[in-house]
This record gives structure tokens, sequence and C-alpha cells, in this order.
């Protein structure tokens, strides 16, 4: 028993086609030429029916470009021109503003690559004008430059400079710059968490808590991710690239506009400088201001942080403080009341802080939970009409714990108790064949604190209490001396057990005491409660899931059985009945293999049982062996298993087998003792009898019988050693 306890805790391609035509096939060839070209253009004509005018959007825009770039454009296709960069580059700063993680707006780097270059040819289309045109006055360039050149000039024209000057360094310097250094930073560490964001995906999906299409989904937006901010590192580069060439083309337009004027067209120099910079300026301005735009919407997106909200609610519910705003209150009043201040402008500010400050408080405190709770309770509600939502379905696994257990599942306390049940739903997976499905952890106020229900199903299938804090020492069978500490029973195997201090913990174990503590005890017998009713955890769905993932190694294998020979409902009672006599299904191959042979005989699970579980007697006997391959059996006496085959044959089919009770009752007795003398000669208590007596007699002693296995003869393999080590006797004289 010890070392049982122990063992518990612990891608194709076609070549192309050539045709060699003759003389007379070139002949017939050139005939039929006009009816091929009508079937061409009709086939033409149907695909560009078919293609979305949406799928032309980017190539025109590119064409545009282009064409910006190389034809002169007329003053009013400018002005049209430079209101639509306008608009869009709004239009991208307001989308970035309203994103709430980055990958909403995935395309965002190739958008930024498009309005730069449309820009940018906007500004060599502009500066051909103005340097060809400028002469002829202030719309040369069109109504947009010029009227952006009077805004900013203002009738000053160094002023007007130096402005223009100053957006440019906003630009460039403090937006760009900044931008440049996030997209870098964010890059580099997506990069650099990558891998363990992968491994937490793996472990998760290990564990069971993802399935493998969520799985797959994160992996996605991880990779994604990843390539948005490598995008976005280099498309900063385009935006501090277009500051440095709006600055370039200034100083270009400024000097190439003077020396034209005064040298090709005899302007006046102080003429020539009022048109060409206020020209200039124009030009730099409304070019610059969709820059700034595009700048401003590639910092939001790279100092966004993914959360539900979009920039605009998350700044303003934590911005939203109103101990801050009462004390900046405070403070600009004291600046309103120092002589020489502006007073009523510093108290006018003071007074709306405090009044924006007390309606965050108010509304704050209308909406907290406790304010919210005392509303409707104050309100009157009308009866609910019941629905579906009011009638909760049971876990399938269920661990209720007393709030004195609590800490063993919050793991900020060192509680383990989570990492044990998963690690018994992993093995316990592996060893039976299926997926054993969640458990659900949640405290229950009507236990004793110190109390825990594993429950199944609804029902509770096992009870225990351990103590958090202290641990258990497990007599496995034999010590060498008795432990100071609280005597209990241990709750998945029932042995004689201590609670003792974690300080004791060397010397129980050096007395022979099996030492674990309170979560590995619970998780213990949770595994020993699921073994035990394996049979009850599987379902329709889990064996559906089984025969899915044969039928892609083996499909013919799968359809040859499901639906035409048995319904998915006798299979899965069948594997009940397996997993009932403790026989694994891993190997569901031979498994499905056997039921399609023995589905020509029968339909009913209880038979297909006995008659696929040779198919699986070298699993079945794998664990019963002894060190030399050997395996010890118990058998019956021939003439009491001679009797049991008569009742047998003489019960009527589908009646349940009766047997006489005090034969009955000595042979329960008989198999208990035999069972108990192989025990003790270190063997596990295996019984074989006859295949028809067999299934009966198995689920008779199933209850009767702890640790009793029982087997037919055909059920074990030809070349399987075996030794009969204890005969059972069941008449009165023995």
């Amino acid at each position: 028993m010890s070392g049982l306890h122990g063992t518990e805790f612990a891608e194709l391609a076609c070549p192309q086609e050539q045709t060699d035509l003759s003389a007379s096939n070139k002949a017939n060839f050139l005939q039929t030429q006009p009816i091929m070209s009508t079937l061409t253009l009709s086939n033409l004509r149907q695909s560009l029916a078919q293609f979305s005018t949406t799928g032309l959007s980017i190539p025109a825009l590119v064409l545009l470009i282009v064409a910006m770039l190389v034809l002169p454009l007329p003053a009013w296709l400018l002005d049209v021109l430079f209101t639509f960069n306008i608009a869009s580059s709004l239009l991208i700063v307001l989308i970035a503003i309203n994103t709430r993680k980055p990958l909403e707006f995935s395309s965002f780097p190739s958008v930024l690559l498009f309005a730069t270059m449309l820009r940018l040819a906007l500004n060599v289309a502009s500066t051909r004008v103005i340097l060809v045109n400028g002469h002829e006055g202030e719309e040369a360039a069109g109504q947009v430059i010029a009227a952006f050149g009077h805004f900013v000039i203002g009738g000053n024209y160094l002023v007007g400079f130096i402005i223009f000057m100053i957006l440019m360094i906003i630009n460039f310097i403090v937006v760009t710059k900044g931008a440049g250094r996030v997209s870098e930073v964010n890059a580099r560490f997506t990069l650099d968490a990558m891998p363990g964001k992968q491994m937490s995906i793996d472990a998760d999906l290990n564990a069971g808590v993802i399935d493998q299409e969520t799985a797959k989904k994160r992996r996605e937006e991880l990779s994604q991710e990843a390539d948005f901010f490598g995008s976005m590192d280099g498309a900063s580069k385009f935006v501090s690239g277009d500051a440095v060439a709006g600055l370039l083309i200034l100083v270009i337009n400024i000097i190439g506009g003077l020396i034209i004027g005064v040298m090709q067209h005899n302007m006046p120099i102080g003429e020539a400088g009022r048109v060409y910079t206020l020209l200039t300026i124009g030009d730099g301005l409304v070019s610059q201001i969709p820059g700034l735009f595009l700048s401003l919407a590639t910092a939001i997106i790279v100092t966004r942080v993914n959360t539900s909200q979009n920039t605009t609610e998350q700044a303003g519910s934590q911005l939203s403080n109103p101990s801050a705003l009462f004390i900046s209150a405070s403070f600009l009043a004291i600046l309103g009341v120092i002589p020489g201040m502006p007073h009523l402008v510093f108290l006018t500010l003071a007074a709306a802080t405090a009044a924006l400050g007390l309606m965050v408080l108010k509304r704050s405190a209308e909406s907290s939970p406790q304010a919210v709770a005392e509303a409707a309770a104050l309100a009157p509600q009308a009866p609910k009409e019941l629905d579906w939502d009011d009638v909760d379905q049971v876990d399938l696994i269920g661990l209720e714990i007393g709030y004195g257990l609590i800490p063993l599942v919050n793991p900020d306390s060192g509680g383990q108790l989570m990492a044990r049940v998963k690690g018994v739903r992993k093995k316990l997976s592996a060893e039976l064949g299926f997926l054993i499905q969640p458990v659900r952890i949640r405290d229950a106020l009507n236990i004793d604190p110190d109390a825990y229900h594993i429950v199944l199903k609804g029902v509770v299938r096992g009870r225990g209490e351990v103590k958090v804090g202290r641990e258990m020492a497990i007599n496995p069978g034999q010590v060498y001396g008795p432990l100071e500490g609280t005597p209990c029973r241990e709750p998945a195997f029932g042995l004689e057990a201590v609670w003792i201090d974690p300080s004791q913990r060397d010397h129980a174990r050096t007395l022979g005491y099996t030492v674990v503590d309170a979560a590995t005890a619970v998780a213990t017998h949770l595994n020993k409660v699921l073994r035990d009713n394996a049979a009850d955890l599987l379902s329709h769905d889990e064996v559906q899931q089984l025969l899915d993932k044969l039928a892609a190694r083996s499909p013919k294998l799968v359809e040859d059985l499901v639906p035409g020979k048995l319904s998915l409902g006798v299979i899965t009672r069948t594997l009940q009945n397996v997993l009932s006599e403790n026989v694994p299904i891993r190997d569901m191959r031979s498994i499905v293999e056997a039921l399609s042979e023995a589905a020509a005989r029968t339909q009913e699970p209880e038979l297909l049982t006995t008659l696929i579980r040779p198919k699986l007697g070298r699993m079945i006997c794998q664990s019963l062996l002894d060190n030399k391959n050997s395996l010890s059996v118990i058998t019956l006496d021939p003439g009491l298993e001679q009797l049991l085959h008569n009742v047998i044959q003489q019960s009527q089919p589908g009646q349940p087998m009766v047997l006489e009770p005090g034969l009955a009752e000595r042979l329960f007795a008989a198999l208990r003792q035999g069972a108990r003398s192989v025990e003790d000669q270190g063997h596990p208590a295996v019984l074989v009898v006859s295949p028809s007596i067999r299934p009966w007699l198995s689920k008779a002693a199933r209850f009767r019988v702890a640790d009793l296995t029982i087997l037919s003869y055909s059920e074990i393999p030809e070349d399987q050693m075996v030794k009969v080590i204890h005969t059972v006797h069941a008449d009165p004289a023995k």
C-alpha cells in the first residue's frame, strides 16, 4: 500500500502542357481565331464585372501620386487635393483616438505610408506651380495656399515665418521624435516577450484552461502584434523623414522663388519676397497641418495600452480624480488672492475646478456598488418571470471547500491546490484515455471550515477534512514509532494518519510515515474519486472527440462502425462499462476494431463489453504482473464454478441471477479472505473464472470485495505465464 500511495501522490505542381501545331492545324487555328477572341472578350467582361471597385482604390491612389510627381496640375485641382489631404489626415487621427487597442487599426503603417507619399507628392506639385506661376500673384497656386498664407503671416512676414518654423519644430522635435522612440521600444519589447507569451499559451492549453481553437487565435494575435509593432518601428521613420523634407522644401521654395521672380520675371525684390514667401508659407502650412495630424496619430497608436476603452474614455475615467481637482482648485484660489494677479480669472477657474470635483465625487458615489445595491433595494421590484436562465446546470466535477481552506486555492498566500488539481486532471486524462473535464472549486458556507466535498454531477461522492498549515503523516502499514499530533484518517484510502507540525516532517519520515501537505491530501482523494467514477465522467461528447481523433488517422475504420453498425449511444455505454471495470480506453483503435467485429453478433452494451475485453487482455494484465512477468491468480473450486455456471444457465434472459443467500454469503466471505491472503503475499488480488460467469461475478463482487480484479480465461494472453496461488471454496466444511 505504501508504494501505491506514493504513486497516487505523485504541399503539388502539374507540368505545363505544350502543343505543337502543324501547317494544317495552324490553318484551322486561324479560322477559329475570331471565335476564340469572342470567348476571350466575354470572359474579360465577366471578370471585370466581378471585380470589386474597392480593389481599384489603392492602385488609383498610387497612380495619382505618380501623376502629381510628374505632371503639372492646375491650381483648382491643387485646392481639391489639399482639402482631401487635410480631411483624410483628420480622419486618421479620429480613428486612432477611438481605437481601443493597436491591432484594431492594424493597417495604420500602410495607411501612413500612402498618406505621407500623397502629402509629399502634393508638395512637389505645389512647388512646381509656385516656381512656374508665382509671378502671377498670390492665388497662382490656388486659393487654399493663399488663404493659409494670409492667415499665418497676418501682415508680418517675419512673424509668419517664425510661427511656421515653430510648427515645424513641434512636429519634428516633439511629436515625431517621441513617436519614433516609443515605436522602437515597443517593437523590441514585443519581440523579446514573444517566447514567454507563447509558453503561457501552451501552458493554458495543456492545463485545459483554453481549447485548441482559442490557443490558435491567441497565437495569431501574438504574431500580428509583433508584426504590427515591427512595421510601426519603420513607419515612424516615414513621419520623421517627411518633417525634414517639409523644411527643405520651404527653404528651396523661398530661395528658388526669389531667384526666379527677380531674374526671370524682373520682379522687384520686395514684391518677389512678399509673393513667394506668402505662397511658400501657405504651401508649407497646408502641408504641415496634415503632417502634424499624421505624427499625432502615430504617437496615439504607439502609446496606446490595450484596454476595453478608447483614448477619450480611458483619459476621462482616470483624470476624474476628486482629490486632484480639489487640490488644484485650492492652489488656483491661493494664486487668485495674491496681489497683482488677475483675480477674476484665477478665482473663476478655481470655482469651476471645485465644481467639477464635486460633480465627479457625486457621480462616483452614485455609481458605487453599495449605492447601487441600496437603490435597488429601495426601488419597488415587480416579480420577475421565471425563464431558463434561472435553471442552473450542475457541474460535472466540483470541489466545495469550507472557508478555512480558502488559503489552499489562493496563489497569493502560497496555495497549491489549483496546481495539484490540474496535475490530477492531466495524469488521469493520460491514464484513462480521455480528457477529464475542469474541476470547479468554490467555497461553501454550509460545511465545516476545514471540510471539503467532492461533487460529481451534483452529488457528493467524497468527504474529508484537512488542516491548513499542518501536514498529514500517513501510516502506510508499518512504522517505527508514534508521533505527537492529532489522530485522523487519510481521506482517500482510510489509512491511519496524524496531523503534525511542518517542523516534525523529517522526524516522521525517519519513522516510516508518508508525509503530505493538505493540498496533496485533497488532490489524492480527488484522484481516487475520479478514478473510481471514471465511467460517470465519460459522455457522448468525449466519445465523439475520441472517434474524431481516431478518424484523423484511420478514417475508414470509424466510418465502417459509426453509424452504420453501432450508434454513438451504444458505443458510449460500452466504453462506460469498460471504465467501470478499471480498464482504460487509451487503445481506441483496438476497441473500435473489436466493436466492429462484435457488432454483427449483438447490439447490447453488456455483451459488447464482454466481447471486446479479450482484445484488451494485455493492457488489462499489464498492471497485474509481478517482477518476474508472472500473473499470480486466484481460482474457484471446480464444483463451485460449475454451480455458478448452472445457476446462470437456468436464469431467465433479462432477469437478474438469484443465488441462495447462504451460498452468496459464504462465496463473498471466501473471496474476501482469499484476496486478503494474496495481498499479504505481495500480489494483487486477481480472480480468474470462465467467460460465462465473469460479467455477473464482476458486478456482484465490485462493492463486496475490495481491490479484486476478475478476469476470464479468454482475457489472458496465450503466452502469459500464470501461477495459481489460491483456490476459493464456499462449502460449509471449508
